[in-house]
């Protein structure tokens, strides 16, 4: 079990603004107006597969949230007390009775005007977790996260690399997109491999190199 605020690596941080938005503007459009206004459906039930971009979503917005001196808070297999902005993720994995405080949580978000996100892998009425939970979680606003295109792909991995401090060819880029897995967070796992790999090797990152990472990769499987 784990509630944080954000539980990622210290040198970079899921937000709004790295969130890339492919074919989920109407989404983003959505969630940016429930931050900034009270009236409104401020209920959202967020659902996609695996690497769709749920959880960095969902830090983005309590990140947002902090940003504008909101009380927010992101939580993963489990649910957080009440607060002004809540994001509850993977919400097929809560035990029953995490499922009863969300179902509670649900409630108390609604009276008090506050904002509440949650995500899933599955739409609403295909979920397995409770009856009364699924009804309410269909109640708001639902959408399914579209994932990216290859292109919207590979400006994803040349942002990332560009907050790092460093510029990605092309060439790297499209080579890991043709041989990486196809989810983002597995490019982007094997990208700050590459990033550590090339730095202790005082070289820049370049195919040669990402085919050794890649090899041992294998290797170790």
């Amino acid at each position: 079990m784990s509630q944080l605020l954000l539980d990622i690596t210290p040198d970079w941080w899921p937000t709004l603004d790295n969130f890339v938005v492919g074919d989920n503007q109407e989404l983003m459009a959505g969630l940016r107006h429930a931050l900034q206004a009270k009236e409104g459906e401020r209920m959202f039930y967020v659902w996609g597969g695996h690497g769709c971009g749920k959880s960095h979503l969902l830090q983005g917005i309590v990140g947002a949230a902090q940003n504008v001196e909101q009380r927010a808070i992101y939580a993963k297999r489990s649910v957080p007390d009440l607060c002004s902005v809540v994001a509850v993720d993977d919400v097929e994995k809560l035990s029953e009775s995490a499922q009863i405080d969300l179902f509670n949580l649900y409630n108390q978000v609604r009276d008090s005007g506050g904002m509440l996100l949650v995500s899933g892998k599955e739409a609403p009425q295909n979920l397995n977790v409770r009856k009364d939970l699924r009804t309410r979680l269909g109640w708001g606003l639902v959408y399914q996260l579209h994932c990216l295109t290859d292109a919207e792909k590979a400006l994803a991995l040349q942002e990332h690399a560009k907050s790092k401090g460093y510029k990605l060819s092309n060439e790297v880029v499209q080579y890991l997109l043709r041989h990486g897995r196809r989810d983002l967070p597995s490019l982007m796992s094997v990208l700050d491999e590459l990033d550590a790999y090339s730095l202790s090797l005082h070289r820049p990152p370049s195919v040669p190199l990402l085919k050794q990472i890649m090899q041992t990769e294998l290797e170790l499987k």
